[in-house]
C-alpha cells in the first residue's frame, strides 16, 4: 500500500528530541507560487545560530546553503552558487518568509517542524516503475523525452530526462487516484501528477512556477516502437561540428580578465574537454562535480577541462554566482567567461544545433572534436546516468591512450 506524506520518506527521526533547538532538524516546507499552487519540499537545518546551514534535497543529494545566521526569530540563509537567499521569521513554531533572488524575484515560503506521522490510504497505487517515453516535439528538435520511475516501498520517485538533462528527483506517493510527486532543490521547482490509464499509458501533468501545467502522455518503449513513434534524442548525435576536420577554437577571458585560448601552451598535445554551460544552469551544477572528479583522475595523464561560461547580463556586470559556483564544488579546471546566453551561437560558431545546457566537446590531442555529448543525465536518471559515466570514461581513456600515455590501472 502506498501512502503520501512528503518528506517522510527520507527521515524517520522525531523532531521532539531536539525541540530545545528551534530550528535544527527536518522541516516540512512549501513554496507558494500562487493561491492555487504550492510546491511541498523537505528542508533540514544544521549548525548553530551563528553558523546556520540549511539543505534542500534532490533525491538523496543535498543542496546546502553557503552561509547563514539566526538572530533571535530572524533567519537568513545564502545560496551564493544560485545567487539566491532565504529570509524568514519564526513565530509560534512556524517559519515564514521568502526565497529567491533580486533578479528572478522572491516567492513566499513557509515551513513547520517535520511530522513523522504516516497517513494511511485506502488506495493501492499500481506499479509504474521503469522507463517510459513521452512523445513530445520540443523547441530543441526532440521528438520524445524519457520518464524514469523508481519504487522503494512507500517511496516513489521519478525524473524526466530531456536532451539538456533531467528534471532532478521528484518524490511523493499515491493520493486518491494518482501519484503526486514534487521537487524543490533551490533552483528546480515542480509538481508532477501521474495518472495510470486503463490502456497501460500514463497521463502526466507537470507544473512549475513558470506557468500553467503542461500535459503529456507516457508510453512504454516497446509500445512506442510498435506504434512507430520516434525514440528520444541520442545526446551523442544532437550537436555536431560543421567541419570536423577543423580544430575547436576558443579565446575568452578568465575570471581575472586574462584571455585564454586553445593555442595556449597548457593545452598543447592534451586531451581537452570543452564544457558549454553557466552557473544559472541546474544540470551544469549536476555535472560539475563529475567533471572535477574526472580532472583529478586524469590530469596527470594529459587531460585538461575548460568551461566556456555563459551568464545573464546582470551577472556579467559583476560576477558573483560563478565564483561561488566554483568554490561550492571545489573546481580546479579552467573557467572562461564567454558572454551572455543569447550569444552562444555567435561565440561558438563551429558547432551546429548547439542548444543544450550543458554541452560537452571531447577534443583529441590534435585539437579536433572526437565526440560531443548534449546535456547531463544526473543520478536521478538511473541507468542513463550510469551509462553516461561509462561512456565519458571510455571516451577520455581512448583519447589519452592514442598517444600511449594512459597508464594501466588508473584509480
Amino acid at each position: 500500500m502506498k501512502a503520501f506524506l512528503f518528506a517522510s520518506f527520507w527521515f524517520s527521526g522525531s523532531f521532539c528530541a531536539i525541540a530545545a533547538q528551534p530550528l535544527i532538524g527536518l522541516w516540512d516546507a512549501k513554496l507558494t507560487v500562487d493561491k492555487d499552487f504550492a510546491i511541498p519540499f523537505a528542508l533540514e537545518f544544521t549548525g548553530s545560530d551563528v553558523h546556520l546551514s540549511a539543505s534542500f534535497f534532490n533525491g538523496d543529494e543535498r543542496v546546502t546553503s553557503t552561509g547563514g545566521v539566526q538572530n533571535g526569530s530572524n533567519v537568513q540563509l545564502d545560496f551564493a552558487h544560485y545567487a539566491s537567499r532565504l529570509e524568514a521569521t519564526i513565530e509560534n513554531g512556524i517559519l515564514k518568509g521568502k526565497y529567491g533572488s533580486a533578479q528572478n524575484g522572491f516567492r513566499d515560503f513557509e515551513a513547520q517542524p517535520h511530522s513523522a506521522t504516516v497517513t494511511s490510504s485506502t488506495n493501492n497505487g499500481p506499479t509504474i516503475k521503469g522507463v517510459w517515453e513521452i512523445p513530445n516535439e520540443s523547441p530543441k528538435g526532440e521528438k520524445a523525452w524519457r520518464l524514469i520511475v523508481r519504487e522503494n516501498g512507500l517511496d516513489i520517485s521519478a525524473a524526466i530526462l530531456r536532451v539538456d538533462g533531467d528534471t532532478g528527483t521528484l518524490r511523493g506517493g499515491w493520493k486518491k487516484d494518482r501519484y503526486v510527486l514534487s521537487l524543490f532543490d533551490g533552483a528546480r521547482a515542480s509538481v508532477l501528477e501521474i495518472i495510470p490509464q486503463s490502456d497501460a499509458t500514463l497521463k502526466l501533468s507537470l507544473r512549475s512556477p513558470r506557468g500553467p501545467a503542461a500535459l503529456f502522455t507516457a508510453i512504454r518503449p516497446d509500445a512506442a516502437r510498435a506504434k512507430g513513434l520516434p525514440e528520444p534524442t541520442n545526446p551523442e548525435l544532437h550537436t555536431r561540428m560543421k567541419n570536423p576536420n577543423e580544430p575547436f577554437r576558443f579565446s575568452f577571458p578568465d575570471l581575472e580578465g586574462k584571455v585564454i585560448s586553445d593555442t595556449d601552451a597548457k593545452f598543447y598535445n592534451k586531451v581537452v574537454i570543452v564544457n558549454i554551460g553557466g552557473s544559472w544552469c541546474p544540470n551544469c551544477h549536476d555535472e560539475a562535480p563529475y567533471l572535477e572528479a574526472l580532472y583529478k583522475k586524469y590530469r596527470q595523464l594529459g587531460l585538461e577541462i575548460v568551461m566556456l561560461d555563459f551568464e545573464d547580463a546582470e551577472q556579467l556586470k559583476k560576477l558573483t554566482r560563478l565564483p561561488a559556483f566554483i568554490k561550492k564544488y571545489s573546481l580546479d579546471y579552467t573557467f572562461l567567461v564567454a558572454g551572455e546566453r543569447k550569444e552562444l551561437q555567435a561565440k561558438v560558431p563551429q558547432a551546429e544545433n548547439l542548444n543544450a545546457w550543458p554541452t560537452t566537446f571531447f577534443l583529441g590531442r590534435d585539437g579536433k572534436v572526437r565526440a560531443v555529448h548534449a546535456g547531463f543525465a544526473a543520478p536521478a536518471s538511473g541507468e542513463f546516468h550510469n551509462e553516461l559515466m561509462q561512456s565519458i570514461t571510455r571516451t577520455v581513456e581512448t583519447l589519452l591512450a592514442e598517444s600511449g600515455s594512459l597508464a594501466s590501472g588508473t584509480d
